[in-house]
C-alpha cells in the first residue's frame, strides 16, 4: 500500500472519529476545524515528533500574539480616539511584527503554523459571540483557550495519524514478503 492511501485511510477514519468526539462527546468547547488545521499543520510542519512540536509551540505563539493585540483593539483605549480602523491596523501590525520575529528563536520557527493559530484564534474571536469580552474569560467560552485546546487535540490527531499511515504501510509490506 502507498503511503498516500495510508494516510487516506488513517486520516480519514481518525478525521471521523476526531468529528464525533469534537460534536458529541467533547462539544461545546473545542472547534474540529481548528484542529483540522493544526492537523494539517502537523504534516506542514515535517510530521514526526519534531513537527508535533513545531506545530504546538508555534500554534500556541500565534494564537496568544492573537489574543493580545485583540485585547489591545479592544481595551487599548486609542480605538475612539484615532478610529477604530486605524488602531486595528496599529495593533494587527505591531501584533504580528512581534509574531514573526519571534521566528528568530528556533521554537518558533515555523511561521506559518504560527500564522494558522493567530488566524484561527482571531477568526473565532471576532465570530464568536462575546468573543471579544471573553478574551480573559479562565474557561472554555475564551477563545484562545478554546483555540489552543482545539489545535494541541488536532495536532495530536495528526501524530497518531501518521503513526498508523505507517504502520499500514509496513504490515502491507510484509503481508507482501510473506
Amino acid at each position: 500500500m502507498s503511503l498516500v492511501s495510508a494516510l487516506a485511510i488513517s486520516v480519514g477514519v481518525l478525521g471521523g472519529v476526531a468529528t464525533w468526539l469534537f460534536l458529541g462527546p467533547l462539544a461545546g468547547g473545542l472547534q474540529i476545524w481548528a484542529a483540522f488545521i493544526a492537523w494539517a499543520c502537523f504534516f506542514h510542519c515535517g510530521g514526526k515528533e519534531a513537527g508535533l512540536k513545531a506545530t504546538m509551540l508555534a500554534n500556541i505563539a500565534g494564537a496568544v500574539m492573537a489574543a493580545l493585540t485583540l485585547l489591545a483593539v479592544s481595551r487599548g483605549g486609542l480605538g475612539e480616539a484615532l478610529g477604530l480602523p486605524l488602531w486595528a491596523g496599529i495593533c494587527v501590525g505591531v501584533g504580528v511584527l512581534v509574531m514573526i520575529l519571534l521566528g528568530h528563536l528556533p521554537a518558533f520557527a515555523a511561521i506559518p503554523a504560527m500564522v494558522y493559530g493567530y488566524a484561527a484564534t482571531a477568526g473565532y474571536a471576532l465570530l464568536a459571540t462575546d468573543g471579544l469580552a471573553l478574551l480573559t474569560a479562565p474557561s472554555l467560552a475564551n477563545p484562545l483557550v478554546t483555540i489552543v485546546l482545539s489545535m494541541i487535540v488536532g495536532a495530536a490527531f495528526g501524530y497518531i495519524s501518521e503513526k498508523v499511515a505507517g504502520a499500514l504501510v509496513a504490515s502491507d509490506g510484509a503481508a507482501r514478503r510473506a
